[in-house]
């Protein structure tokens, strides 16, 4: 089941997080019931011309970045195979679009966002009872980020 959160440009304007908070909130009994099914539908118009993927404008980020606060284990809940992973990422890493190449996330910016991801996702998981290594490879891996085994072993001592 996939489930909606649908936005628009007075929500992203005023930091409006009620759609996320109200879509979100019920889940969180029973949040492994519901991994990797969240999407979003962003509607913010942009000026025609206006070459900007909705990743680049700053209001559109801003939003972003406050639900991130809110829920930063959000990750564990979005659809990746839709490309949610991907684009919220986008939406708090510094990147370049490329018409050829697609996103290039900055590599720093990266490393530090997925190292983040995982130990808050790591953590969460663990308080949830759900195994996690394999999960969290799986996501870092939907931005080019590869993490080793022995990187979960270290931990776990």
């Amino acid at each position: 089941m996939s489930i909606t959160i649908s936005i628009n440009a007075a929500q992203i304007d005023a930091l409006d997080l009620s759609p996320a908070v109200d879509a979100i909130a019920p889940l969180l009994t029973h949040a492994a019931e519901y991994e990797q099914q969240i999407q979003f539908a962003i509607d913010y118009p942009l000026e025609p011309g206006d070459p900007r993927e909705l990743p680049e404008v700053p209001e559109v980020r801003l939003w972003f970045i406050r639900l991130d606060a809110l829920y930063p284990w959000l990750p564990f809940l979005l659809d990746w195979k839709a490309g949610e992973f991907a684009r919220y990422t986008a939406m708090l890493v510094p990147h370049q679009f490329h018409p050829k190449d697609g996103i290039q996330y900055n590599p720093e910016a990266l490393e530090i966002h997925v190292m983040h991801k995982t130990f808050v996702l790591l953590y969460w998981l663990k308080e949830l009872g759900i195994e996690s290594p394999s999960r969290l490879k799986a996501m870092t891996q939907m931005v080019g980020y590869e993490l080793e085994d022995e990187f979960f072993e270290m931990l776990n001592r």
